[in-house]
């Protein structure tokens, strides 16, 4: 399988939960307000024997005049109709900002009901349970007139629970990070990747015992964590790392 990180750069974020860009070559985190976390924003891209697979989608800005995970995937020789599954882990806006887009004005008329997938060939994989809370919960974490066209598109896979994929991805919700937070295994040709979306965002958390007051339930985030380490290095996964600046990759052993 070839795994290619989109990465969008490097963010703060504090308790306002608004994504401020961070050049680590310049910017003081010191000078950040008090307990800013910094964080890369990257989904992935895993083309396998079957499928172009898009892991997240994003926060959803514009680059150089193009939505950035569509610039991304160019740039990596992908075009975006080529994606055939968008495997999302949950609807927290820096994961599913680039779920959706506005169309420019004149089409634009500043409601909901303006945005449209951003990519309609593919199949999104959503637990429904989680697009409900998000659609409940609102602000700041999750933008419910990005996702509202979501709901009735055919191009839609709403999961319930656990599950198998086309058989070779599983699913798995875990409710740590967010109440229906999903993980995902995809096993083909004898490899293993995990994606672990925010329950496993960085390396150092898989490392140490750590329990985040940001989690939902971070104690089971912190124990989820300790298990797939140790049967993924055992197994030899390739971890998938949302957030994290300097290892995106990371082949258990």
């Amino acid at each position: 399988m070839k795994i290619i990180p989109l990465q969008e750069g490097s963010f703060t974020i504090d308790k306002t939960k608004l994504f401020v860009p961070f050049d680590i070559q310049k910017d003081d985190l010191q000078k950040r307000s008090t307990g800013s976390l910094l964080v890369e924003v990257q989904p992935f891209v895993v083309v396998t024997s079957e499928d172009v697979l898009l892991l997240d989608t994003g926060l959803g800005f514009e680059k150089d005049g193009m939505l950035q995970v569509h610039k991304n995937l160019m740039d990596a020789g992908i075009n975006p109709s080529e994606v055939t599954k968008v495997l999302m882990s949950h609807l927290h806006k820096d994961h599913a900002g680039g779920i959706s887009k506005s169309p420019p004005p004149p089409f634009r008329r500043g409601n909901s009901g303006d945005y449209e997938l951003t990519f309609p060939k593919a199949t999104y994989y959503i637990q429904e349970k989680e697009y409900e809370f998000a659609m409940e919960k609102g602000p700041p974490s999750y933008i419910p007139e990005e996702l509202e066209c979501l709901k009735n598109a055919a191009n839609v896979k709403w999961l319930n629970g656990n599950g198998v994929i086309d058989g070779y991805i599983r699913y798995e919700v875990t409710g740590a990070h967010s109440p229906f937070h999903q993980v995902f295994w995809i096993v083909d040709g004898g490899e293993t990747i995990f994606f672990g979306g925010d329950d496993a965002p960085q390396l150092q958390q898989m490392k140490n015992k750590f329990v985040a007051k940001y989690d939902y339930d971070g104690k089971k985030c912190m124990e989820l964590r300790q298990q797939w380490w140790k049967k993924g290095n055992e197994e030899h996964w390739q971890f998938l790392f949302y957030h994290d600046i300097k290892t995106p990759l990371f082949l258990g052993s």
